[in-house]
Parts: structure tokens; sequence; C-alpha cells
């Protein structure tokens, strides 16, 4: 058995296609074939079931993809490891967020990385939070950036920031000329909100519960730009994280951004990463610049100072 194999075998997992597995290994499909099938002789047990139009893994084959992947993964890592050990601060790290996060903070801190690092390669995966986890596990991603809490006790949980959510309403809602509002002012409420799977749905739906408010439920959306521009239609209110209602990104004439009094709904940012990575020391560092966010970015959009409070349960998208 060789790295190679291993190698082949894992894209074929990942693909579930010998033609489309073989291009991403740069070979032709019969080498990938010839050597999957020497893979299952030596291993004495098939791994794929082959049928024309389909491929599957076996039982087996699912456990020696997992098994695979961690030492494709481990192998990654002494790589790194090793070209760090000649520069920390260059190389390449594989950074998960999840989409109603990403657009709306790389403005904020690309910048300062690549000041901060300008050897980095880095480079981003945009996925929901299970998918995230699920790569990051598997040794796929370096690091991600999730909502707290994170259950997984094999992960090294870094805090950067806490994200207060504003209520988002057509120019004519009665909650539109208000200053600041409470959650008992979403009583009766019908929040528009994000599709299942969608984990700031979780948090928008922890905000109905503590305030007496509903969902809209004939109505789901699949980003947050479009509900803002269900709002900005009068269809309904929602939530929106605050990154997602500040510059770079252009407001919307029929809309009105009110914010809670204090302690207001929020979700808690953090880096996560493998306990075991050789990249411990750098990922801190790379953190640090996550935290330092702009003076000012994530403050209340009226004058009147305030502090925030966490969602309990909120989870990342």
């Amino acid at each position: 058995m060789n790295l190679r194999d291993l190698g082949y075998f894992v894209a074929l997992a990942d693909h579930l296609h010998f033609g489309r597995a073989a291009a991403a290994s740069f070979v032709s499909q019969p080498t990938l074939s010839t050597q999957i099938r020497k893979l299952e002789e030596e291993l004495g047990v098939a791994l794929v079931e082959r049928a024309p139009r389909n491929v599957m893994l076996t039982p087996a084959g699912r456990e020696v993809a997992t098994r695979a992947r961690r030492v494709m993964a481990d192998i990654e890592q002494m790589r790194e490891a090793a070209r760090r050990s000649q520069d920390p601060e260059a190389g390449t790290v594989r950074l998960g967020l999840f989409p109603t996060l990403g657009p709306y903070l790389l403005p904020h801190v690309v910048p300062a990385i690549r000041k901060r690092f300008p050897e980095l390669e880095l480079l981003l995966v945009e996925e929901k939070s299970d998918v995230l986890l699920d790569r990051l596990q598997q040794g796929r991603l370096d690091a991600a950036l999730l909502a707290l809490p994170v259950g997984d006790d094999q992960l090294e949980v870094e805090f950067l920031f806490e994200e207060p959510f504003v209520l988002a309403v057509p120019e004519a809602h009665p909650l539109a000329g208000r200053g600041r509002i409470s959650l008992g002012d979403l009583v009766d409420e019908r929040l528009l909100l994000l599709a299942d799977g969608h984990c700031l749905r979780d948090q928008a739906l922890d905000v109905c519960h503590l305030a007496g408010a509903g969902e809209k439920g004939e109505f789901q959306a699949t980003s947050l730009e479009t509900l803002r521009q269900m709002v900005a239609a009068n269809v309904g209110v929602t939530l929106l994280p605050s990154l997602a209602v500040k510059p770079p990104v252009a407001r919307s004439d029929n809309i009105r951004l009110v914010d809670f009094h204090a302690p207001a709904p929020s979700r808690r940012i953090a880096m996560v990463w493998r306990r075991s990575t050789a990249m411990a020391g750098f990922l801190h560092e790379l953190a640090d610049v996550f935290r330092g966010l702009p003076a000012g970015l994530l403050e209340p959009h009226v004058s009147e100072s305030t502090a925030t409070a966490h969602v309990p349960g909120a989870a990342g998208l």
C-alpha cells in the first residue's frame, strides 16, 4: 500500500466517478482503476461497487475512505509543518466560513491578513457549518470560522467577537421609526427566515421564541440577500447580522434597520481547529488578526452605546 493509491481512492470516494477522480488526480482513468483494484487485492475486500453508470462505496470502502482521508491529511500537515519550520508565516491555510458571515467579514479583515502575513496563501471555503465541521474533522480544512457553541472536544475554540443582530423592516412598518426596540416589541410578529439547514435560521428561531414571535412559514429564503429583497418588497421583517448591514454592503432605501436595547440578541464567532494540528501556533496568530476588527464596526447604528448578549444555543450557518 502506498500514499499514491490512497490518494487515488480518496479522489474516487469524493467524486464517485472514475473519470472525474482520474482528472482530479492527473492520471488516466485506466491507471486509477488499476491502482484501486490493486488496493482492493491488497486489503482483501471490495471497496467499490462498480455499475455502468454508478459508482458506490461498499461499507468497507466507506471505512477505508474515512481512514485514508485522515492519513492524507496527516501527511499534508507534515509537509506544511516542514514548510513552516523554514518560514512560520508562509505556506497555505485552508479556512472555512459560513455564508452569512464570510462575504460580510472578509472585506474588513483580508487587507489586515495580507499586511500581517504577506507570504500566506489563504484558501477560502464557504459552506454551511455542518459541512465545515465535517471537513475540518477529516483534515480537509485547517481551520474554520463558526458560531458558538461548537460541541466537539477534539477541536480548539478561539473566541473572536460577538456580532449583534438588527431588525430589518419595510420603511412603512410601525417599528421603522423606533430608535431602538426590545425583544418584547416582536410579540406577534412573523419573521422571514432562511430555509432548513441554515443555522442562522436556528439563531433567529431562538430569538423568536424568546420574544414570543413566529415564523412567516409560507416563505423561506436561501440567502441573506433574498431576505433583504423580501423585506424591501414589504413581504415581512427579518433579523440580520450586524456585519451584513455595514459598508461596503449597500443600503436599500426601502429598508429600515432597528437596533435592540441591551442586552441585544447576537451570535458569538470563533475560529476552530483540530487540537492535533501542527499549525496551532500560527492559527492563534491568525485568530488575533480576525479578532482585530476596525473600531466601531460592531457598534449599534444609533449613537447610544449598548452591550450585547448571545442567544443561548445559537450555532453558525
